[in-house]
């Protein structure tokens, strides 16, 4: 495979959470092309097994592959956590990262402090996480808290329910009465309801996650190979395995939301 700089980077989610990572991208990368896709008709990916998500994360990931792209973002922690050792190695000449939480600012900022991780099951029980808090957890308490079904709240476009505040009440109700000084999102939807988690702990914890960390990672691979686009307007195209007007009317919007 050759690859040129013209070509598009793809950014891959499970669904529409990866638009944050995706945001963070375009500002690093601003002269880029890129497609975003989210694999929504699968989502979520956080409650299947390993041998699923790496299926149905390699099988997308191949069909861009083949169209031609010359880098890859798994913007996805479920998706990174389960399949991105799988997927460098039947993918090894492209330029590849993944998302992980950022456990290490924050604990560089909170050498002493309660650290929430919020994750879906499978980020959160995987290898990859138990390593990262082993390496960077020092004096600081790690607590890594599993979600299942808060990311689907984002991806239907319901968090503006009484449902959905009676569900992160509820979720969040042991670090209300027993406050952590930040929280770190282990699952690339949970920025956009960044506002909600700390109006629901009260306390305003400080927020942390691997979007920016993710990009420049990105920038130094591209630059090493002679791949970064330096000049002109990048594109973006959205694309879906939901194919209705509201899911990529979804993907647009959250793009233009502030985090």
């Amino acid at each position: 495979m050759t690859y040129e700089k013209d070509m598009p980077i793809l950014v891959f989610d499970s669904g529409v959470g990866g638009i944050s990572v995706l945001k963070e991208l375009v500002k690093v990368l601003p002269h880029e092309n890129f497609i975003f896709f989210g694999d929504s008709k699968n989502s979520p990916y956080g409650t299947k097994s390993i041998k699923e998500i790496q299926k149905l994360t390699i099988n997308n990931i191949k069909h861009f592959f083949n169209l031609g792209i010359k880098g890859l973002v798994i913007a996805c922690n479920t998706a990174t956590s389960a399949s991105i050792i799988e997927v460098r190695r039947q993918f090894p000449s492209l330029a590849i990262v993944g998302i992980e939480p950022a456990i290490k600012p924050a604990v560089a900022a909170f050498p002493n402090g309660r650290i929430l991780i919020m994750g879906t099951p499978i980020t959160i029980t995987g290898k990859n996480l138990k390593e990262l808090i082993d390496l960077y957890k020092g004096d600081s308490t790690l607590i890594p808290l599993a979600c299942p079904g808060l990311m689907e709240y984002v991806e239907h476009n319901k968090t503006n329910t009484y449902e959905f505040k009676e569900f992160l009440t509820n979720l969040l109700k042991p670090y209300i009465e027993n406050p952590v000084d930040a929280f770190v999102t282990g699952c690339t939807h949970y920025p956009f309801i960044r506002k909600e988690i700390q109006n629901t702990l009260k306390n305003n914890p400080v927020f942390f996650d691997g979007a920016n960390g993710t990009s420049r990672a990105l920038k130094r691979l591209l630059s090493s190979r002679n791949l970064l686009r330096e000049n002109g307007k990048g594109n973006i195209e959205f694309l879906s395995s939901d194919t209705s007007e509201e899911k990529i009317a979804l993907c647009k919007n959250l793009f233009e939301k502030d985090i």
